[in-house]
């Protein structure tokens, strides 16, 4: 079965939206949190930005205000030990019963990593991710005090009383599309997270990473995938159209102003990460591609971010998220331009459709 994450925020603000409130605004958050678990959303991730509210306080408070949700909180391995963290996430896991996810994120952008006070190159970073998801690991399975020697970490007697009520362990999400990243993703991640390029494309990096976990030793079936998308909806098409093309021209506009202390979010310029590189080469490619797929809002946004949207009818933008399926993806990463309504319309109209279909296709002979 196809798995459905969402995204939430602190505050009601999007590309085409200035903020409304306070950047923690505790009603709306809540609001928010239970739309996408009204709406039948597995999860939905909290971002990490070196100027926003901790994710980690985020999910707590979310899950206090939900039931089933479950929650892919983002991380950037170097700013904690492995060990507290490890412990900090079972306890997250223990006190929601199972409702915690993580996905970790070697950071994009040097100045960005900078502002929390990491001066690493980006191959140190993945160095580092790579023997930091080792500790974390080891830590979530020990029974008795383990020692660890590496290039970063160190550790000795280590053994945490606390274990994740998830089994075997809180899955891990990992996100990248360089060399490096399919490395260390393919050793440790549990699903892999692309951005929305093309079929053709993410084909690619699909077999790409199932590469390198083969070359890591694992079997490449365990790992599953997930493509991030912006649907804009309409009933038909050319009301969806008409939609895309009106975000589109309030981004490229510029009234509303990057979120980030006033300056750009966490891809900035010639530091754009490997993925915002490639979405922009996609858009270079031409503005719509396979089905629905739209790039001119990843062009606008210089690819800052999961960018790319399907644009349809709820029919259309279903078929198009299938042919994802298709291909090997075994999870998909949704949020709109108006984020909660379109969490809610996510809910109403897209959501069973992909399920409905998913589930026939499984259940029809080969």
């Amino acid at each position: 079965m196809v798995e459905f994450i969402g995204m939430i925020r602190t505050s009601d603000q999007s590309e085409i939206r200035q903020r409304r409130g306070p950047l923690l605004d505790r009603d709306y958050t809540r609001r928010f949190a239970q739309a996408h678990e009204e709406a039948g959303f597995d999860r939905v991730l909290i971002g990490y930005h070196s100027w926003d509210a901790d994710g980690f306080a985020v999910a707590a408070y979310a899950a206090a205000h939900t039931e089933r949700l479950g929650f892919l909180i983002a991380h950037r391995p170097g700013f904690i030990s492995p060990t507290v963290w490890a412990r900090k996430i079972a306890t997250l896991d223990q006190f929601t019963e199972g409702r915690v996810a993580v996905h970790i994120i070697s950071g994009a952008s040097d100045t960005e990593q900078r502002r929390d006070g990491d001066h690493t190159d980006k191959p140190t970073r993945y160095r580092r991710t790579d023997e930091y998801l080792d500790v974390v690991k080891r830590t979530w399975a020990a029974t008795e005090p383990f020692d660890f020697s590496g290039e970063f970490y160190s550790v000795e007697g280590a053994l945490s009383q606390v274990p994740t009520f998830s089994r075997p362990r809180v899955p891990i999400y990992f996100g990248g599309s360089s060399a490096d990243a399919y490395r260390v993703g393919g050793k440790h991640a549990d699903v892999y997270a692309l951005w929305g390029e093309p079929l053709k494309e993410t084909a690619e990096q699909i077999a790409a990473v199932r590469a390198a976990a083969e070359q890591a030793g694992r079997d490449p079936g365990e790992l599953g995938f997930s493509v991030s998308f912006r649907p804009i909806l309409g009933r038909t098409d050319e009301e969806a159209w008409e939609r895309a093309r009106a975000i589109l021209g309030t981004i490229e506009g510029g009234a509303v102003p990057p979120a980030g202390n006033g300056s750009a979010p966490y891809v900035l310029g010639r530091e754009s990460s490997v993925g915002s590189q490639r979405l922009l080469a996609a858009a270079d490619r031409g503005e719509v591609h396979d089905r629905a797929l739209w790039t001119a809002t990843a062009r606008a946004t210089g690819a800052a971010g999961n960018s790319t949207a399907l644009v349809g009818s709820p029919e259309t933008v279903a078929r198009a998220l299938l042919d994802y399926v298709g291909i090997g993806v075994t999870t998909i990463l949704i949020r709109g331009y108006e984020p909660l309504e379109d969490a809610v319309a996510y809910g109403r109209d897209l959501l069973p459709l992909v399920r409905s279909e998913s589930a026939h296709r499984q259940a029809a002979p080969a």
